[in-house]
């Protein structure tokens, strides 16, 4: 694997050489627009507002919007001006608890490997974050945007976690969310913490696919070894309930959640239907 850059981790006097390689992995099915008549792959053009006309890439510029309809156009050297000193380094700023950040804002993780030389203070920096329970907040530009970040410790290695700004959240005062204030009642609370209880498990993080994938690839392979056509049965979807008690709802819910020893707690419709068969 490549990494994305080499740079190095500071803080204070401490300066650990290190590289930065991807944490995550996403590989997603990519789909090209044909043409159904022949299945002719479809291109797109750079084209024109104005007359319709393709436009080269030699003639593009990059402009910014300031006004609907008005442009200001930026060129390389403009880039170049504002250009961020020090974009090859983690330059931590402050340490927090781990425990004060709120997760929203992490946003994606990369691994932080020691390079020539930088072993011992890399070691230093792992134990003494995993050890506080603490993250060195930092800035960094990779791939020509300056980010947020927090290095962690994790397992043995220091990981940069990518971070939003706070103003790039938004505000859960602008949402109309109401309030659960007096809103729960105790017995439905009560029922509700033991189906979460019935339900909880260890972590297991390989115990969670992507099931939508894994069943649009076995479609795709079902469309090629058929010449096109499919001929597996599509999944039913869950139907939809309207939910009118909620406590039994939880009822049934807890028996269910426990393994099938107790039988589902019957709804007051069912009562009525096996009523009237009596009768």
């Amino acid at each position: 694997m490549r990494s994305l850059w080499k740079g190095s981790i500071s803080f204070g006097l401490v300066n650990i050489p290190v590289s930065l390689f991807p944490a995550t992995r996403r590989e997603e099915l990519s789909f090209r627009l044909l043409r159904a008549s022949d299945l002719s792959p479809v291109n797109y053009k750079r084209v024109a507002q104005t007359d319709g006309r393709e436009v080269p890439w030699d003639q593009i510029v990059k402009g910014y919007e300031y006004e609907k309809g008005k442009f200001v156009v930026l060129k390389e050297e403009d880039f170049k001006r504002v250009d961020i000193e020090a974009t090859q380094t983690v330059d931590i700023m402050d340490f927090v608890q781990l425990s004060e950040v709120n997760p929203m804002y992490f946003q994606k993780p990369y691994y932080l490997v020691p390079d020539k030389g930088g072993v011992p203070a890399y070691t230093l920096l792992h134990d003494v974050l995993a050890d506080t329970k603490k993250a060195g907040i930092a800035k960094v530009v990779i791939r020509t945007r300056q980010h947020l970040a927090a290095v962690k410790a994790q397992d043995d290695a220091l990981v940069l976690e990518v971070m939003h700004f706070a103003d790039e959240l938004v505000d859960v005062a602008e949402l109309n969310i109401p309030s659960s204030k007096n809103q729960t009642k105790r017995r439905e609370l009560d029922m509700a913490k033991a189906l979460v209880e019935q339900m909880t498990e260890k972590w297991e993080p390989t115990r969670y696919t992507d099931d939508y994938s894994s069943a649009l690839m076995a479609l795709i392979q079902d469309k090629i070894e058929h010449g096109g056509r499919t001929t597996t049965a599509a999944p039913k979807a869950r139907k939809q309930t309207k939910v009118i008690d909620l406590a039994e709802v939880l009822r049934e819910s807890l028996a269910q959640a426990g393994g099938g020893k107790k039988k589902p707690a019957k709804t007051p419709a069912a009562r009525k239907t096996k009523a009237k068969k009596a009768a």
